[in-house]
Order: structure tokens, then sequence, then C-alpha cells
């Protein structure tokens, strides 16, 4: 991790209340590399993260059998992993509307009438919760008052540009050599 700035103290300072806030959001291990730049006199703050990649999705058929009565028209889910049971129920409340579905049991999941095929959908995916986990964490390393934000976000890694001011384009310049440089 670098912070830059013209004062050595003040970035020495940001530079452990980014390791605290990584450290108390548990996210230190996930992050590979952080540039940091900081400007109180432009005002500017400008962060680039690179963060880990992280386990594959969870899909229904990581943790259910399936099968589908057409004679019932009723989809019949036999859970076998019940550690994502209640984002599987709430995945599919969303696709097939809550009171279509009936859990007669803890590993029994009754569709009626199904309206959409519930092959290969993804039910927990860890790439996402780590991403919300840094997203988090940057936002409360911005400084306060630093609302105005351009925002850049590809693969694993997010950047951001932020200011109580509007935005230059030599801050925006200057983002995209940091992304270049973590990479």
């Amino acid at each position: 991790m670098i912070v830059e700035s013209y004062d050595e103290n003040g970035a020495k300072v940001y530079e452990m209340v980014i390791r605290q806030t990584l450290q108390d959001l548990q996210v230190s291990r996930a992050i590979r590399d952080m540039k940091v730049f900081a400007d109180p006199r432009e005002p500017v703050f400008i962060i680039v993260v690179e963060y880990e990649k992280a386990a594959s999705p969870i899909t229904i058929d990581d943790l259910a059998e399936y099968e589908y009565k057409k004679d019932e028209n009723n989809l019949y889910i036999r859970v076998k992993d019940e550690t994502y049971l209640p984002e599987l129920l709430q995945k599919l409340w969303e696709i097939e509307g809550r009171e279509n579905i009936q859990q007669p049991s803890r590993y029994e999941i009754i569709i009626n009438n199904p309206k959409a095929k519930v092959e290969g959908i993804i039910i927990h995916d860890p790439q996402e919760d780590l991403k919300k986990k840094v997203y988090d964490a940057i936002f409360r390393i911005i400084p306060e008052g630093f609302k105005v934000i351009d925002h850049l976000s590809e693969g694993n890694v997010i950047a951001m540009v932020c200011s109580d001011e509007i935005i230059k384009e030599e801050w925006i310049q200057k983002r995209d050599e940091m992304i270049k440089k973590l990479k």
C-alpha cells in the first residue's frame, strides 16, 4: 500500500487509518494492492484498490437436486446442503413469488406452477460479497465531505476520484496512471 501526499506525516497517519479500517472490516488479506493520493490543498483524494479473486459462485446445482413433475406442474427441490438455504429461498421468492413456494421441511421445497428454469441459478456469489466489503472500506476511508465522486470498477479493481469540488480532468488522468502502476 502506498499513500502519496505532499504531507509525509499526514500520509503516515492516513496509512494507519486505512490499515485499521481494512482490519476492522476483515478485508485486509483480500486487498492485493492499494494506492492512495491525497492533496487537501486541491482538494482531491484518489484511491485505487486491487482485490483478490474470491471463490466461484454457488449455484442451485451445488446444494440441491430438483425434479419437475409435469402431471402436478410442480418443481420439487431436495436440499443437500442447507448452508445457503436462506439465500436459496430468497432467490426462489424473487424468481417465482413467495406465494408459489412451499417448504414442508428443512430439506424440501416445492414450487407450484414454476415459470422459470432454476438450473444453474446463482445462489451465493463470494466475489460480489467481497466487492461490497471493499466498497464499504473505501467509503469509510474517503475523507468526510468529499461527496463528488468519479467511480471506475473493472474486474477486481475499484478506483475513485473524490473531492468536494467538480472533478478535474487532471485528477482523472492521475487515477488512470495509478491504475496502470497497480497492474
